[in-house]
């Protein structure tokens, strides 16, 4: 019986010695599947931000709401090792489930004897391996607290999910949030301290771009359409363009002309003319520039929104990064790439730096960027358009000054946009009334006015079919529409040329006043005809056919681009109103004038005045509604005199007469 019992025990762990061999030279389960188990999210799930994402929530199901930063190549990562054994030949696996493991060494198998075990070789041939991208994903602007930086999350993507996400993309991800261990010397560091990611399972895009939204519009989308088409959609469309707003009929034209935009092209030579459409807002604060930038930027879908004082080179353009998973140095797009095939809109726009506006200037016209910092030489695609808003540089608009004394940005910048309009707030009883009954209404009932037919009505998801329908036709430009476009170019250089021999007739006779004091007529850089106006005007007459979902362009569309243009260029003629106080003919006298009650509010008599600062009596001058050389003349002028002396420096005046 002894004998028996020690026999069944020999077989028995020798069947399990077997079945640990057969198990270790068998093939892994993660090996021979053939599917990916993924996990979709209910509908009714909440988006929750980056910030709401807790240490309750690991090992459960979330689904986080974010804009894509940066995205890093698909590389294989393994799940199995396969290794040879160099004495028995045999194949062992090893299943991997950390981001680092240890390899195997020396055979387990059974064909090996117990005391010369052979040595494992790694085959990557037998290993399996999966596609793998990690995409950083961060915080929307509106979940971000005010004086908080917005936070990041790691996000793995696996198979399936590889290849959805781009730069600039705003999504819903669906995944399992998990620790993960440091490892190296980071882990002695961090001690007990882990850092979490997202094991994504499922994505989707919360903007799909115009193709996929022309591709995939459900049938009653065709049939909105096709009535939005029977009448007058252009000026239809362009009400629905920030409804919330009263007013500025002629600027919502020109902006829904900028999210259709004309069809880019490309000469045999290899030169690239944009399509793409720059326009910028000037004016007055309070008249609801920024919310035309926000909500354009909102309904493109690929807008980026930024503001001048909050933007650097780096962060427009590309900045160099070093890279977490393999150390090596690469290029994280900023807000114009991030904005490729989009919009791209900049708020505050005179509040930039000079050094990081000229960032700018390539892409506005070649639409590219080109990088050479840290060994990294490249150029990136940046086919944006930009809609600028600038505010005036003394507060409020002065018509009596140029626009760029105004707006206080360079003529090569201004040049490179399309349209430039003005925004003025001008008192009036009519539109302010108006004006005053739509906010009202607005703040009542928490929505904009529905329009008097229902018909007219056009919703944002209406609103981006309609774009994505539009940007797919490809209008081309007849002969005679040709000949039309170049006859207008030459009379409007023609009518730029009287005008610059009208300044310069006038600035003539100013000369020959012996003490008029008159100003001289200076030549805006704005109100120029140039080459680039001429291909402003056939931007905007084939995103008008687009719009008219028309297969050629008409003289129709000429007509509305260079009405357009014009209507900008009036308002950056303006003049005062009716009943405001006209400008001084004798400059001079008036800005002495000035200087003169300055000196009397620091302490001076009429008999002896005192010395007044030269850089503070020249921004009350500015304020004033004057120019520098307006100043400068009338400290000449007065000099001459022997009224006003001016020391070497040009740091204090004084006044020697004051009679």
């Amino acid at each position: 019986a002894r004998r028996d019992r020690d026999r069944r025990d020999r077989e028995a762990l020798q069947t399990q010695g077997d079945a640990a061999a057969a198990a270790a030279e068998s093939f892994p389960a993660a090996l021979t599947r053939r599917y990916t188990v993924r996990f979709v999210p209910r509908s009714n799930q909440r988006a929750q931000a980056v910030r709401e994402v807790g240490a309750s929530q690991i090992g459960h199901l979330v689904t986080v709401r974010g804009i894509v930063t940066r995205v890093s190549d698909v590389r294989p990562a393994m799940v199995v090792a396969a290794y040879v054994c160099d004495e028995c030949g045999s194949e062992v696996f090893q299943e991997v489930t950390a981001r680092q493991f240890t390899p195997l060494t020396q055979c387990a198998s059974s064909q090996c004897g117990p005391r010369a075990r052979g040595r494992l070789h790694k085959q990557t041939r037998g290993s399996r391996f999966v596609r793998f991208q990690e995409v950083r994903l961060q915080e929307l602007t509106d979940q971000v607290p005010m004086g908080d930086i917005p936070r990041t999350l790691t996000v793995h993507c696996i198979e399936g999910a590889v290849r959805t996400l781009s730069p600039g993309d705003m999504a819903h991800v669906a995944g399992v949030f998990v620790p993960q261990p440091y490892t190296g010397m980071r882990a002695l560091r961090a001690g007990l301290l882990a850092d979490t990611l997202l094991e994504a399972h499922h994505v989707r895009p919360l903007k799909r771009r115009y193709d996929e939204l022309a591709a995939t519009a459900p049938a009653d989308m065709h049939l909105r359409l096709a009535a939005l088409g029977r009448g007058d959609a252009y000026t239809r469309v362009a009400r629905a363009i920030a409804p919330e707003i009263f007013g500025h009929e002629d600027v919502k034209k020109a902006l829904l002309l900028l999210l259709v935009g004309a069809p880019a092209k490309r000469t045999r030579e290899g030169m690239a003319i944009r399509g793409d459409i720059n326009v910028c807002l000037m004016g007055d604060p309070g008249v609801a520039k920024s919310q035309l930038l926000r909500f354009v930027a909102t309904v493109a879908p690929r807008g980026v929104y930024t503001t001048g004082r909050g933007s650097s080179s780096a962060g427009l353009t590309a900045a160099v990064l070093r890279d977490a998973a393999t150390g090596e140095l690469v290029l994280e797009g900023g807000a114009l790439v991030l904005a490729d095939n989009g919009i791209c809109a900049i708020d505050e726009f005179d509040k930039m730096d000079e050094t990081d506006r000229t960032a700018i200037h390539e892409v506005m016209e070649q639409q590219t960027i080109s990088i050479a910092k840290a060994g990294i030489t490249t150029t990136l695609n940046a086919r944006t358009a930009i809609l600028a808003a600038a505010n005036p540089a003394r507060s409020r608009y002065n018509p009596r000054m140029t626009p760029e004394e105004n707006i206080n940005l360079p003529a090569a910048l201004l040049s490179r946009f399309d349209v430039l309009f003005l925004m003025l707030d001008r008192p009036s009883a009519e539109a302010d009334l108006q004006l005053a009954r739509h906010v009202a209404w607005v703040h009542t009932h928490g929505r904009h006015p529905d329009p008097v037919d229902p018909a007219d009505a056009v919703d944002a998801e209406l609103l981006r079919h309609f774009v994505a329908a539009a940007r797919a036709r490809v209008p081309v430009l007849p002969s005679d529409v040709a000949e039309y476009v170049v006859g207008a170019y030459v009379q409007l250089r023609q009518q730029h040329k009287a005008a610059v021999e009208a300044a310069d007739a006038r600035r003539t006779l100013a000369r020959s006043a012996v003490d008029s004091g008159a100003a001289p007529a200076t030549r805006s850089a704005i109100g120029t005809t140039t080459p680039r106006t001429l291909l402003a005007i056939l931007r905007l007459a084939q995103a008008r056919a687009r719009v008219r979902a028309a297969e050629a362009v008409a003289i129709e569309d000429v007509d509305e681009a260079l009405r357009l243009m014009d209507a900008a260029h009036v308002t950056l003629d303006a003049r005062p109103a009716a009943g405001e106080r006209p400008a001084r003919t004798d400059t001079s006298s008036a800005i002495y004038a000035l200087m003169v009650r300055h000196a009397r509010t620091v302490g001076g008599t009429d008999a002896a005045l005192p010395q007044i600062a030269y850089a503070e009596m020249l921004d009350r001058v500015r304020d004033a509604g004057f120019s520098e050389a307006d100043f400068s003349r009338c400290i000449q002028q007065y000099e001459d005199i022997d009224v006003l002396q001016v020391n070497v420096t040009r740091t204090r005046i004084t006044f020697v007469s004051a009679s």
